[in-house]
């Protein structure tokens, strides 16, 4: 109040009005993280930028060919037509119509179209009901829809290799003696 003393009278109107609706937005900008203060956390929107930089997709569109290798730590959504190897950390997408000829290494692989070629060390592998796979798996967990079709050799639910290689070994060791 002491810092503006000619305008005495128009400060006493305007202070009233900032004070009341400041907390509020003060502790939305605080939930929010950088957004809009007058937005409330969309369900699209995300409130620390570090997951941002995780979801980053890059796209394969369905009217491409594309023949080499990929290798990254982002998500990769095929709609087209990759031939060679996908070694990502992050997800693998093979859209309805799309097909890939390689083998494959990412987190989590989602397959819709057509892959020819072994998945490998996957956390998590689902073959949607349009979904073809010509290959071996080797996933922590499988999801098989109904009307999809494989064939080949599914390893599935056990833990590292380490510990297969271990009981083998072990295995063995025992036969042998």
């Amino acid at each position: 109040m002491s810092i503006w003393k000619d305008q005495g009278p128009a400060k006493k109107d305007a202070v009233p009005p900032p004070p009341e609706p400041s907390p509020a937005p003060a502790r939305e900008a605080t939930a929010v993280a950088d957004f809009s203060p007058t937005v409330s956390n969309p369900p699209g929107m995300r409130a620390a930028p570090a997951p941002e930089r995780e979801a980053k997709e890059s796209l394969i569109a369905a009217d491409l060919t594309i023949e080499g290798k990929i290798e990254g730590a982002g998500h990769i959504r095929i709609a087209g037509k990759f031939k060679g190897d996908v070694n990502v950390q992050g997800d693998l997408t093979i859209e309805n119509g799309a097909k890939l000829n390689g083998g494959v290494r990412a987190k989590k692989v989602i397959i819709a179209g057509e892959l020819e070629g072994n998945i490998e060390s996957a956390s998590r592998v689902e073959l949607l009901a349009s979904g073809v796979l010509v290959g071996d798996v080797k996933a922590g967990s499988l999801t098989v829809a109904a009307g999809s079709r494989m064939r080949g050799q599914a390893d599935f639910g056990w833990e590292e290799d380490k510990t297969a290689s271990r009981s083998s070994k072990a295995a063995n060791g025992t036969d042998a003696g």
